[in-house]
């Protein structure tokens, strides 16, 4: 769609703060000064990667997707943003004459609150989840992730010994998440890796401890070199590039095909049989990529249909902790999400790029994003990696600390000093359950 005049902000540009809200968990996202440049995607990867790849940002302008908000100084705060998570537009704001003018590519509704950008967006994301999101957020437990440790090499033996480690040291890690590395491909997700070991017997060990147990998927995405897509090509969107990841192009799983939506499901009913109770659901941006559906159905639509297909294999009870996530369009579909990019043992991104793993990136959006803790799902800032090789650690652990949010580690146990070790004990409680 193109874009449309609709509405100018009540301050000059010199007196306005812009607030863009990233479309997908990576996204950046915060509040500039008018002439601040904000973050931008450092090449065309990574716009589709972790941003909205269909309306990159013109020069000169400021976007948000799906909410855009422009605080003048006196406190007072114009919010442009969506009516809902089923259509979800950019929303623009340009100088033309010395007036802030505001675009959109789709209906949008318009609020002035006072009281401040924090204050605003508050209101905004609670009337936002009303008849979508539930009323009120259960605690969840801390876990230990095997990602940031171990990357795609993990093993069932680093699983099992850091389960013994997490005891003996008294770290509360009530879930395990065995993240990336198991599996012998991305769309393969119960062909095990040559190498990882036996993941039930895993499962049982961690389930014997009495820990829950979680399981890694990027659902939506096809590696080209997959078994999956080489049976079933007829089960990928057509003209959909979801990017280029682990050494191969990227295809989309089409949810709106019957076969593929019942694999789909199978999967995760798999998983669900062996004890796996907690899914983290990664690159979830994939699914809302446009492209040739079985079904003739908006990006958005195939997404939900796609997180409730997961939904209904996973089981009512089972946890989904969504990540690389377009944020409205998941509202009451996932209880965990992941609201920034990786962090990383860096302080600054390689590419430069926020979106990219970083410390930094991972502060900055996370913060931001504060807010939708406990009003649309449990917040998930990223986990807190506290060995002494991760720069500004204290830091990380003090963002970490400031979060009402998941609370994870995922640092190899054995690399712990005494600092990391107390740090990871005090830090590892259960998510606030009342919105800031």
């Amino acid at each position: 769609m193109s874009f449309s005049d609709v509405g100018e902000a009540g301050c000059r540009p010199d007196e306005a703060r812009v607030f863009e809200h990233g479309w997908q968990s990576w996204s950046p996202t915060g509040a500039y000064r008018w002439g601040e440049e904000p973050p931008r995607p450092a090449d065309e990867t990574i716009q589709v990667l972790a941003y909205r790849p269909e309306t990159p940002v013109p020069h000169g302008a400021y976007q948000g997707e799906g909410l855009l908000a422009i605080e003048a100084d006196d406190g007072s705060t114009d919010v442009w943003s969506a009516a809902g998570p089923l259509e979800v537009p950019s929303i623009r704001v340009r100088e033309e004459g010395g007036r802030l003018v505001v675009s959109a590519d789709g209906p949008v509704r318009h609020r002035r609150a006072e009281g401040g950008l924090g204050l605003a967006l508050r209101e905004w994301a609670g009337a936002m989840a009303e008849g979508h999101a539930p009323s009120a957020f259960a605690a969840v437990p801390p876990m230990w992730c095997t990602w940031y440790g171990y990357w795609d090499k993990v093993t069932d033996a680093d699983v099992l010994e850091n389960l013994e480690l997490a005891r003996r040291h008294g770290l509360p890690a009530d879930m395990i998440l065995i993240d990336d590395g198991y599996e012998a491909g991305i769309g393969d997700w119960l062909d095990p890796r040559p190498g990882f070991g036996s993941l039930e017997r895993t499962v049982d060990a961690v389930a014997a401890a009495g820990k829950r147990v979680g399981i890694w998927t990027a659902p939506f995405l096809v590696g080209h070199r997959s078994r999956l897509r080489e049976e079933h090509p007829d089960w990928l969107v057509g003209g959909a590039w979801a990017g280029r990841m682990w050494d191969q192009e990227l295809a989309v799983l089409d949810v709106t095909h019957p076969d593929a939506a019942e694999h789909l499901v199978t999967v995760f009913r798999a998983f669900a049989a062996i004890g796996v109770t907690h899914f983290k659901l990664d690159y979830l941006y994939a699914g809302a990529l446009a492209g040739a559906r079985h079904e003739d159905v908006t990006p958005i639509a195939a997404y939900r249909r796609g997180l409730e297909l997961v939904r209904e294999g996973a089981g009512p009870d089972a946890t989904l902790h969504g990540c690389g996530a377009p944020m409205l369009p998941s509202i009451g579909l996932v209880d965990v999400m992941r609201v920034s990019p990786d962090i990383a043992p860096t302080l600054h991104p390689r590419s430069g790029d926020i979106s990219q793993p970083s410390q930094l990136g991972a502060r900055l959006t996370g913060a931001a994003r504060e807010f939708l803790h406990a009003r649309w799902w449990v917040n998930d800032p990223d986990c807190l990696i506290v060995r002494p090789d991760v720069e500004a650690r204290q830091e990380w652990a003090a963002h970490i600390a400031a979060s009402g949010g998941l609370r994870g580690s995922s640092d190899p146990i054995a690399a712990l000093d005494d600092w990391g070790l107390e740090t990871t004990r005090r830090l590892l409680v259960p998510t606030v359950t009342e919105p800031s």
